[in-house]
C-alpha cells in the first residue's frame, strides 16, 4: 500500500517538473525545429494518404476480382445446368426416336379400318419420286374409265355366279350319290372365294373359284401341321403344311374296305381297284404317298377327277352343254362349253380344313411364275382366301358409302392383265394386288377411301407396290401380322409365326425380277394411253354370257 502511494506520488512531482510553463520561452528549442518538424509530418501524412489510396485501390481490385469470380461461377452453374437439361431433352428425343422407328419397323401399320374420320395424310416410306416420274389419268378420265369399263364387269359377274352354283350344287349332289359313306371321302358343301366373291374381278373371261372340303370316312381323320408356324422350316417351304391320315382312335391307319364289301362299281378312294388290300398299318395307298402317311396331292387330283367325271356322266342327259377339264395340272379346272360356242370356265379345288378355323390347304391352284414348285407332293399350300374374304366385309361396314378401295383394285388388275398380254406374265400377280391393298386398308383411316379419292388411293397403291419391288418385299397380309383385327378369329400359330415374304422369289430369281419390274414400269407408261382408248372404246369380250343354261 505505502509502495503504490509513493508511485502515484512520483509520477505526479515528475509531471510538475517536466511542464513546459515552468520553463523560460527564452530557454526552449522547440521553436528552432518546429518547421522541419511539421514538413516531416507534412510528409508523413502524405505518404499515409499516398499508402491510404494504394490500399482502397488494392481493396477495390480484390473485390472486383471477387466480384468476377463469382459471376464465372454463376455462368458455370447456368452453362452446367443449361447443358445438363440440353442432355436430358436429347436423350428424351433419341428414345422417341427409337420408339418411333421400332413402331414403324415393327408394325408399319396405322389407323384400323374401323376408325372413321380424319384428314387426309401421307403414309411412311411412300415419299420421294414415286412411280419414276410416271403420270397416271387424272380423277375424270379414270371415274369416266370405271363406269364404262369397269361396272359393268360386276353385273355379268352377278348372273354367272349364280348359274355357276346351282350347277354346281347338282354336281356335287350326284358326286355324293355315287360314294359309299362308309368307305369314300365325304364331300361338303362348296364354299365361294377370290375375286368373284370380293366383287373386284375385271379380267374376261370370268373365272369362279369354288373350295370344296372333303373328309375321310369313320373312324378317320386329317391331322394337318401347319409349318408356318414353325422357325426351323427353311423360308421356301413357309405358307405350306402336311396333312397326315390317322385314326381317330390314335391307332395306326387301316383301311375297312376290307372289312366291308363293295359293290362292283365302286372304288375304295384309299385304295386301287387292282390292289389288293394292305394289311393295317401299311401306308402304301392312293391317297396317301407311298411308304408315308402323308396325304399325297398328286392322289388327291386322280380320286376327284374320277369322281367328278363320274358324277357328270350321272347328270350329262339334263344340260344342253358339254363340261370338260380345263389345266391339267389343276385338279378341278372345268370348263362349260355351250352350243353357241361360247364357254364359261371355273375351279373346283378340294380342300382339307384346318382344325376348326377357315383356314384350308389347298391341293392346286394356277401356279404364278413368282411362287415356288412344292418339294414334295405331300405338301399342301395354305389358303386364306375366307379370312381375306370376311376382311374385305368387315372392313366395307366402316367405309363411307360408295368407298373406292375395290374399284382401285379392278383398275390396278385390269392394267396387269392387260400388261400381261402384251408381254407375256410376270413375277408379279393379281394376289399381290390384292395383299397390297389390305395392308393399306389396315393403315388407312376410313374417311380416306371415299369416291372421290379414287386417284389418291390408286397412286398410292402403285407407289406401295413400286417400294414393295425396289425392296424386294411384301409380307404376307395374316401370316405373322401382329396388327390384323382379333375379330378375324386367326389362329394363334399364325399370328405368332414370322412374317412371309411374298417377294422373296425375287431374291433368288434375279432375270424373274427384272423382268418384273420392267413390266411394272411398263404397265404404268402404257396406263394413260389404255385407260384413254378402253374408255372411248369398250371391247367386244365385254359382251355378258348368257344369263342361265336350259334344263332339260
Amino acid at each position: 500500500m505505502a509502495m503504490g502511494l509513493f508511485r502515484v506520488c512520483l509520477v505526479v512531482v515528475t509531471a510538475i517538473i517536466n511542464h513546459p510553463l515552468l520553463f523560460p520561452r527564452e530557454n526552449a528549442t522547440v521553436p528552432e525545429n518546429e518547421e522541419e518538424i511539421i514538413r516531416k509530418m507534412q510528409a508523413h501524412q502524405e505518404k499515409l494518404q499516398l499508402e491510404q489510396l494504394r490500399l482502397e485501390e488494392e481493396v477495390a481490385r480484390l473485390a472486383a476480382e471477387k466480384e468476377a469470380l463469382k459471376q464465372v461461377a454463376e455462368e458455370g452453374k447456368q452453362q452446367n445446368e443449361t447443358r445438363a437439361a440440353w442432355d436430358l431433352w436429347s436423350t428424351l428425343c433419341m428414345i422417341l426416336f427409337l420408339m418411333i422407328e421400332v413402331w414403324r419397323q415393327d408394325h408399319q401399320e396405322g389407323p384400323s379400318p374401323e376408325c372413321l374420320g380424319g384428314e387426309e395424310d401421307e403414309l411412311p416410306g411412300l415419299g420421294g419420286a414415286p412411280l419414276q416420274g410416271l403420270s397416271l389419268p387424272n380423277k375424270a378420265m379414270l371415274g369416266h374409265f370405271y363406269e364404262h369399263c369397269i361396272r359393268g364387269a360386276t353385273a355379268d359377274a352377278a348372273r354367272t355366279r349364280e348359274f355357276l352354283e346351282g350347277f354346281v350344287d347338282d354336281l356335287l349332289e350326284a358326286l355324293r350319290s355315287l360314294c359309299n359313306r362308309d368307305t369314300d371321302m365325304e364331300v361338303e358343301d362348296f364354299i365361294g372365294v377370290d375375286s368373284m366373291y370380293e366383287n373386284w374381278q375385271v379380267d374376261r373371261p370370268l373365272l369362279c373359284h369354288l373350295f370344296v372340303p372333303f373328309t375321310p370316312p369313320e373312324p378317320y381323320r386329317f391331322h394337318p401341321e401347319l409349318w408356318c408356324s414353325s422357325r426351323s422350316v427353311p423360308l421356301d417351304r413357309q405358307g405350306y403344311g402336311q396333312i397326315t391320315v390317322v385314326r381317330a382312335d390314335g391307332d395306326t391307319l387301316s383301311c375297312i374296305c376290307g372289312k366291308t364289301k363293295l359293290g362292283e362299281d365302286m372304288l375304295c378312294l384309299l385304295h386301287g381297284r387292282n390292289s389288293a388290300v394292305p394289311p393295317c398299318g401299311d401306308m402304301e395307298n392312293l391317297l396317301c404317298a407311298a411308304d408315308s402317311m402323308y396325304l399325297d396331292t398328286m392322289q388327291v387330283m386322280k380320286w376327284f377327277q374320277t369322281a367328278l367325271t363320274r358324277a357328270w356322266h350321272g347328270i350329262a342327259h339334263k344340260y344342253e352343254f358339254d363340261l370338260a377339264f380345263g389345266q391339267l395340272d389343276s385338279p378341278g379346272s372345268l370348263k362349260i362349253r355351250f352350243r353357241s360356242g361360247k364357254f364359261m370356265p371355273f375351279n373346283l379345288i378340294p380342300v382339307i380344313q384346318c382344325d376348326d378355323s377357315d383356314l384350308y390347304f389347298v391341293s392346286h391352284l394356277p401356279r404364278e411364275p413368282s411362287e415356288g414348285t412344292p418339294a414334295s407332293s405331300t405338301d399342301w399350300l395354305l389358303s386364306f382366301a375366307v379370312y381375306e374374304r370376311r376382311f374385305l366385309r368387315m372392313t366395307l361396314k366402316a367405309l363411307p358409302e360408295g368407298a373406292c378401295h375395290l374399284s382401285c383394285l379392278q383398275i390396278a388388275s385390269f392394267l396387269l392383265s392387260k400388261q400381261s398380254r402384251l408381254t407375256g406374265p410376270s413375277g408379279l400377280s393379281s394376289y399381290h394386288l390384292k395383299t397390297a391393298l389390305l395392308h393399306l386398308l389396315l393403315r388407312r383411316r376410313a374417311a380416306d377411301w371415299k369416291a372421290g379419292q379414287l386417284d389418291a388411293r390408286l397412286h398410292e397403291l402403285l407407289c406401295f407396290l413400286e417400294k414393295s419391288l425396289l425392296e424386294k418385299k411384301l409380307h404376307h397380309f395374316f401370316i405373322g401380322n401382329r396388327k390384323a383385327p382379333e375379330a378375324m378369329g386367326l389362329p394363334e400359330a399364325v399370328l405368332r409365326a414370322e412374317p412371309l415374304n411374298l417377294f422373296r422369289p425375287f431374291v433368288l430369281q434375279r432375270s424373274l425380277y427384272r423382268k418384273t419390274l420392267d413390266s411394272f414400269y411398263e404397265m404404268l407408261k402404257n396406263a394413260p394411253a389404255l385407260i384413254s382408248e378402253y374408255s372411248l372404246h369398250v371391247p367386244s369380250d365385254h359382251a355378258s354370257l348368257p344369263q342361265k343354261a336350259n334344263v332339260l
